[in-house]
């Protein structure tokens, strides 16, 4: 039996993923989680083989969820689930450790052997995507300077991806459980890191990055084409 988690946002589509896959008899989902913030602990506490999740949810970014998940229980194999065709983001999933990438509009066999084959230990990638043009990607990125990014600890990626979504510091101080002054001096040093000069900025920076998506919050939107670069 494949136990499975399963993080998405949006309840409906949390319904349909659970219907698609306990019609498998060899498949169990034994959770749910909406919040990224959350999934982590979830995950950890549940242990499932596999954990299907969407790349863009509130709280805490697909990419940054596999990332966490990968480090903290690495016998925990993800699924991620993106609208996004790219080469950019596929690659970006798999480097922070998924086993597969599974576009949202592929069919319900796709992601039925997606979560097979990471269960297995295998990579997937649902088409048109193709193992080709990761290769050509990847080769890109060799030459790319270090991402300043990657000098962002865990609780910094948090403060940025919860100042995105429209947060004041207050309201991040208590999502997190921290004082508003550690807030805010969390985003200080996040604009150092990244020589931001503002929110704004910041809010820009995590757009075009994909680590949220556009909404009606947000302070700006992404530049269109741009993909999000190389994260640890």
């Amino acid at each position: 039996m494949i136990s499975i988690v399963l993080a998405d946002d949006h309840k409906v589509v949390r319904e349909g993923l659970r219907l698609l896959l306990q019609g498998n008899p060899d498949f169990s989902v034994v959770g749910e989680e909406s919040d990224g913030l959350r999934v982590v602990d979830l995950v950890d506490r549940l242990r499932p083989d596999v954990l299907v999740a969407d790349l863009m949810m509130p709280g805490l970014g697909g990419l940054e969820v596999t990332r966490r998940v990968t480090k903290r229980t690495p016998g925990t194999r993800v699924v991620i689930l993106s609208m996004h065709d790219d080469s950019a983001y596929v690659w970006e999933g798999l480097n922070n450790g998924a086993s597969a990438y599974v576009l949202k509009d592929a069919g319900a066999d796709c992601l039925t052997q997606a979560v097979r084959e990471a269960a297995a230990g295998r990579r997937y990638i649902s088409p048109p995507l193709r193992e080709a043009d990761l290769q050509d990607y990847e080769r890109i990125r060799g030459d790319a300077p270090r991402d300043p990014y990657d000098r962002l600890t865990d609780r910094e990626r948090e403060v940025l991806h919860l100042t995105a979504e429209g947060l004041t510091g207050p309201q991040i101080a208590a999502s997190l459980g921290i004082s508003p002054r550690t807030a805010e001096t969390h985003r200080a040093n996040i604009l150092k890191k990244l020589q931001l000069r503002g929110k704004t900025d910041l809010v820009h920076f995590a757009l075009g990055r994909g680590l949220v998506r556009p909404n009606a919050r947000h302070a700006g939107r992404p530049q269109a084409g741009v993909p999000p670069a190389k994260m640890s």
